[in-house]
């Protein structure tokens, strides 16, 4: 473990690179991770064995997805009435994919067009996926045409909202889409990267607000209580607190992306305790951070609770 300590106060975590594959396995883009109930840790990564999935302590278990090989993107876990399922987003096949824990692909979602909004299916380029607690299911059109479209839990089409643009409402590259239950209402709440700020609705889809404090370009969230957690593209991990006021910046690296080579900057310049490109990042259950990188050949860093 290194002895690098990141944050402060109540927020102290120490900096370990972590996460053993099995031999014959190699990382690409490492996109997305999540946590299932038994602890295990999943990793969606653009490679042919696109879900890696490690014990808590970084062991190799085991491996599936080479479909998902060239379009890994956003994975989302869900536990719902009758069991535990991961959302897959595919931005080169341009679809979601809902499957059990070992790769049982249950139902596939393609381009929304009865939105009325794309030309051709192709237009749809799916980064990320948010279920609320009423089994709502909502994706965001990332690399798209910038839309939210709603679903509910048995994959029926409901609505969309968006577009590009920067007013109120519109998006550019909604990379991240989270259903926010800390407060008494829940709200979907969209990482709207390429306008550096997020951007929350109500549930059927109306614009309540943004936040457009210290970010530089988020990609994601995950929550933990009242605290919101963001990967941002630009070098750093975000903690927000209820209001969505920071809390602290984890492994900052100022300036990282205006590196040359960035994201895939060579091993010698991958400084432990800063990050380059967290794409994804999660809460495991006792209050660890797991980040994941958009870095050619993957990278893995476990930030361990000390406080």
């Amino acid at each position: 473990m290194s002895n690098r300590i990141l944050g402060s106060g109540n927020h102290r975590y120490a900096w370990t690179a972590w996460g053993k594959v099995a031999e014959g396995v190699q990382l690409g883009y490492t996109h997305g991770v999540c946590e299932d109930a038994q602890g295990r840790i999943f990793v969606h990564n653009m490679s042919e064995h696109a879900v890696v999935i490690f014990d808590a302590d970084g062991n190799f278990l085991d491996a599936w997805g080479k479909e998902f090989a060239q379009g890994a993107h956003g994975l989302q876990y869900s536990l719902e009435d009758d069991g535990e399922f991961l959302y897959l987003a595919d931005i080169a096949r341009h679809i979601v994919v809902k499957t059990t824990l070992s790769g049982e692909m249950l139902w596939t979602l393609g381009c929304p067009m009865e939105s009325g909004v794309y030309g051709v299916p192709e237009e749809f380029v799916p980064t990320n996926v948010a279920i609320a607690p009423n089994g709502s299911i909502y994706v965001a059109d990332g690399y798209g045409k910038s839309y939210i479209h709603q679903y509910t839990a048995d994959a029926e089409y409901v609505r969309t909202w968006g577009g590009e643009g920067d007013a109120p409402g519109k998006m550019r590259c909604p990379h991240g889409i989270w259903v926010d239950t800390r407060g008494e209402t829940p709200l979907v709440v969209v990482a709207d990267r390429a306008n550096v700020r997020l951007q929350c609705f109500t549930l059927d889809g109306e614009h309540t607000g943004f936040v457009t404090d210290d970010l530089l370009h988020p990609c994601h969230f995950d929550q933990r209580e009242s605290e919101l957690l963001v990967p941002d593209l630009h070098g750093r991990v975000t903690i927000l607190d209820r209001d969505n006021r920071l809390v602290t910046h984890l492994g900052e690296n100022p300036g990282v992306q205006d590196k040359e080579g960035y994201p895939n900057l060579p091993h010698d310049q991958r400084e432990p305790g800063k990050f380059i490109s967290p794409h994804g990042a999660i809460w495991d259950r006792q209050g660890n951070i797991y980040v994941v990188e958009w870095v050619s050949d993957g990278r893995i860093t476990k930030l361990v609770r000390q406080s």
